[in-house]
């Protein structure tokens, strides 16, 4: 990819250090850089990670992206992911709410299963426009493949960092069950207004993920250029049930102690939390449900409101709308 030169960032914005993490010294289980990479994910949550090799792969990932962007939206939203809760396939600008009050996203993304790309050239999951399958074999898959691999090696560290049986992690990530690990290209176009969302705050869900990214349209000069973003999930099997490892690690029962009660007992399997979460912040499904005497009086049962937007939510909101 071409060297690419940018108009200058703001001076009057706020910005964070990051740790550059060096994923070499991390598979040798570097003991410096195991306690960099310890300290970036429990006091900042991010990190820069150099030396990973997808170099060539990221590259490859963005051209499709672009690719796939420039398809007629008729032909892009064969390909969409609707409001079942699937993450799967393209999703089109303004699909999805940012926040309770109903606004819509500007984005526009690719998402492409784990799992898909791990059964090619067979379907495991879903179909998949053709600028997709074209690079299947050349860049998704290598990608895909190399992406585990560094987040599985990561988990690893912080398996061992947090006190767990060894493998702990690993037993609930299996390559062999289908999960919502994906591969996901995002486009954002310029926008007019700077304070404008491209979507909505919220913690991830995956157990890690890496990528370049930001969600917020680009300030001062870089308002007029696209922002794209690309990630890749790792996400437990569809049937892991969500809980805290309280009985196998102190230190997790420690934090877990700490928190309101009940707040990350879920009781759902990764594939239900995942799925919940993808449908209810889907615009379609923006509904509220209303007191039966409001029913009658308004001959409804169920209007446009906020209460859909917070069932999107995960264990940053309020343990009871979970």
């Amino acid at each position: 990819m071409p060297e690419l030169s940018f108009p200058p960032f703001p001076d009057d914005v706020p910005t964070h250090p990051l740790l550059v993490v060096d994923y070499k010294l991390i598979l040798a289980r570097d003991l410096h850089e195991v306690d960099k990479l310890w300290n970036a994910a429990t006091q900042l949550g991010f990190w820069y990670l150099k030396n990973h090799g997808v170099d060539e792969e990221v590259d490859g990932m963005f051209d499709m992206g672009k690719e796939t962007m420039e398809l007629p939206l008729e032909e892009k939203m064969r390909f969409e992911q609707g409001d079942e809760g699937m993450s799967f396939g393209y999703k089109a600008a303004g699909a999805n709410a940012v926040d309770s009050t109903g606004r819509l996203d500007t984005v526009e993304f690719i998402n492409i299963a784990k799992d898909d790309a791990f059964a090619w050239p067979k379907e495991a999951r879903r179909a998949y426009p053709s600028t997709v399958n074209e690079r299947m074999d050349s860049t998704i898959v290598p990608f895909v493949k190399k992406s585990l691999e560094i987040n599985n090696t990561i988990l690893d560290v912080l398996n061992d960092r947090l006190g767990l049986p060894a493998g702990t992690f690993l037993a609930l990530h299996p390559l062999e069950e289908f999960s919502g690990s994906e591969a996901r290209v995002i486009r954002n176009p310029p926008v007019s207004d700077p304070k404008r969302l491209a979507l909505g705050s919220h913690t991830d869900f995956g157990s890690l993920r890496w990528d370049v990214y930001g969600y917020r349209p680009p300030p001062g000069q870089q308002s007029t250029l696209e922002r794209w973003s690309l990630v890749f999930f790792t996400r437990p099997g569809n049937s892991v049930v969500l809980h805290p490892l309280v009985k196998e690690s102190s230190r997790i029962l420690e934090t877990v102690e700490k928190a309101p009660e009940g707040k990350f007992e879920t009781k759902a399997t990764a594939s239900e939390w995942f799925a919940r979460r993808i449908k209810n912040q889907r615009i379609h499904n923006r509904k509220v449900n209303l007191p039966r005497n409001l029913q009658i009086s308004f001959k409804l049962t169920m209007m446009k409101g906020p209460e859909t937007w917070m069932a999107s939510r995960g264990t940053e909101a309020n343990p009871a709308t979970v």
